[in-house]
């Protein structure tokens, strides 16, 4: 039954106020798990306090090294340990052809998007081995397989996911600890109508049209769901997820291309 998945495991879900690490936060808090939370959206993180008093939270940026390391002491005082860490936090990056791209941008997608993975898996895998085992979950991307044209730093950073889920999966077995990537496609939401705005205005067309555009790559001519992607990730910690490791799975409806 999924209320018995992932019970009593002890879990961080960083960036998870909103979007897709608020739906996985949900899910994995109906399974039975004791959550975590960081964020850097403050009003988020007090509307998640409101509705899940039992979940810790803190305000954090993965992207700096002694705001995780605050955070990582905060999750050691609620939860006593921990067993999970999904490494959600990631941001959009700029779009544009990589002539017009500032530093400062390719900078900060990749400090986020894979500085900030690294930053958390290092403070959180002594954890996981005093734990005896656990899982660990990188958010990846359809972008993470496919070359994307105007969005090179979010590919190059979901790329490089890709990377470090399989190092890590090697690395950490022998302790016990599955590591894997989930690859979400076209997730419908805020963010995901930014992007295909943003691309839009870049070869000025309709923002209708290049959402057209946009699921005529994939297979089932739809976007999926912030929950299609937490209930892969409650699969990957429960008991039934023990023996996955190392693999990137795609939740897209089978994206075709980018």
């Amino acid at each position: 039954m999924a209320e018995l998945m992932a019970e009593g495991r002890r879990v961080l879900v960083t960036a998870g106020a909103s979007g897709i690490g608020r739906a996985i936060v949900d899910t994995l808090a109906e399974a039975g798990a004791r959550i975590h939370v960081c964020d850097v959206d403050e009003a988020a993180l007090a509307a998640l306090r409101q509705a899940r008093p039992e979940v810790g939270t803190s305000v954090a940026d993965v992207s700096d090294e002694g705001q995780v390391d605050r955070m990582f002491d905060e999750v050691q005082a609620t939860l006593g340990g921990l067993d999970v860490l999904v490494n959600n936090a990631g941001i959009a990056g700029p779009t544009g052809g990589i002539e017009t791209l500032s530093l400062a941008d390719w900078r900060r997608c990749l400090d986020i998007d894979l500085t900030g993975q690294f930053l958390c898996a290092r403070r959180a895998v002594p954890m996981l081995r005093d734990a005896g085992g656990g899982a660990m979950i990188n958010m990846s991307s359809a972008a993470g397989k496919f070359g994307y044209a105007f969005r090179t730093p979010y590919a190059a950073a979901k790329w490089g996911v890709i990377g470090l889920t399989q190092s890590l999966a090697k690395e950490l077995g022998p302790d016990n600890i599955t590591v894997n990537a989930v690859l979400p496609g076209i997730v419908e939401g805020p963010r995901m109508e930014g992007v295909i705005r943003a691309r839009a205005q870049q070869v000025g067309v309709p923002y209708e049209e290049m959402e057209r555009q946009y699921l005529s790559r994939v297979s089932l001519r739809r976007m999926v769901s912030p929950n299609d992607v937490a209930s892969m990730v409650l699969f990957l910690v429960s008991p039934q997820g023990r023996n996955i490791s190392g693999q990137s799975l795609s939740v897209d409806g089978n994206v075709e291309a980018l």
